[in-house]
């Protein structure tokens, strides 16, 4: 998959969790942001925001995390003190749980997957062409302590 591809399969995510219908409607990515802003205006007068606290120690998924909570002009924050990994956001529970947290889940998933496989790629054509895992070998048995 190159970068246009999975830019527009991040797209079809996005809209498919804003509700859309049609094919047109998936392949308009500012009518699935504004949607999706429209229900979490709509969730905030029935589901007032709570503060939750996200521990994401993958950089990726942190700057993915960070960069949809910015998309729906949440404001993403940390306490003083807190490690980098920490990520606090005050949001509508239920929109967490229907909207934000399975298009991030989905989002993630497919990001990694590119990742992953431009990683190997790379790898095999500028490292080495052998990019399998480590060979699993037995334990060595412990030595026994001799007693006098």
């Amino acid at each position: 998959m190159d970068e246009s591809k999975l830019i527009e399969k991040l797209r079809r995510i996005e809209a498919l969790h804003a509700g859309a219908t049609t094919a047109g409607e998936r392949m308009a990515a500012a009518e699935a942001r504004q949607r999706i802003l429209f229900r979490l205006e709509e969730l905030r007068d029935s589901d007032p925001p709570v503060e939750f606290q996200f521990s994401l120690t993958d950089p990726w998924s942190r700057k993915l995390f960070l960069a949809l909570l910015r998309r729906y002009d949440l404001k993403p924050y940390r306490h003083y003190g807190q490690r980098r990994t920490t990520v606090m956001v005050k949001v509508p529970k239920r929109f967490l749980d229907e909207t934000l947290w399975p298009e991030f889940k989905e989002i993630s998933k497919v990001l990694h997957r590119f990742l992953e496989e431009t990683t190997d790629r790379i790898i095999v054509a500028a490292v080495n062409g052998d990019s399998s895992d480590a060979a699993e070998m037995p334990a060595p048995r412990q030595l026994e302590s001799g007693g006098s």
